[in-house]
């Protein structure tokens, strides 16, 4: 990155590059940290968003069920997505769908048995990444780190 920014200061001396050595970096790392994710996730079938959406539901509680909308909310995606995700998730036994008795027009969206198990094992998986990934950083570096990052996305709006 240093390199980078190097040039661009060579290349275009009239720009400022500086913050590059953040946003930068923080977009290497979660290259990264996806990749590795995704790397954990794929033996047990599972891809990214569909990790999150069963994630949502587990971290829900008992008895793991969310309506589609805030199962939208929490994952940002949009209604036709979550709506083919579930599908997908359904067709393979990781979720079920049942009519909502608080809104007849409505459904819920569970997790199956099998999905919990799946969803624990990945979550599994999922920690022991982070760990490795943070691994060189002292646990002083690591609140730190995540004390500026909460900073970061709250003064961007995105927290």
């Amino acid at each position: 990155m240093d390199r980078i920014i190097e040039q661009w200061h060579v290349e275009r001396p009239d720009l400022d590059p500086s913050a590059k050595a953040v946003t930068g970096r923080i977009v290497r790392a979660s290259d990264h940290i996806l990749r590795r994710c995704h790397e954990a996730f794929a033996p047990l079938g599972v891809k990214d968003g569909e990790y999150s959406a069963l994630a949502a539901l587990r971290r829900s509680g008992a008895p793991y069920e969310l309506s589609p909308a805030a199962l939208t909310r929490q994952l940002m995606v949009t209604s036709g997505g979550l709506s083919l995700m579930l599908d997908r998730l359904e067709r393979d036994g990781l979720v079920r769908r049942r009519p909502n008795p608080g809104d007849r027009r409505g459904v819920l969206v569970a997790l199956t048995k099998r999905g919990a198990g799946v969803i624990d094992e990945a979550m599994t998986a999922h920690a022991a990444v982070e760990h490795e990934l943070v691994a060189g950083l002292t646990a002083r570096d690591q609140e730190q780190l995540a004390r500026l990052l909460a900073k970061l996305l709250r003064t961007t709006g995105v927290d």
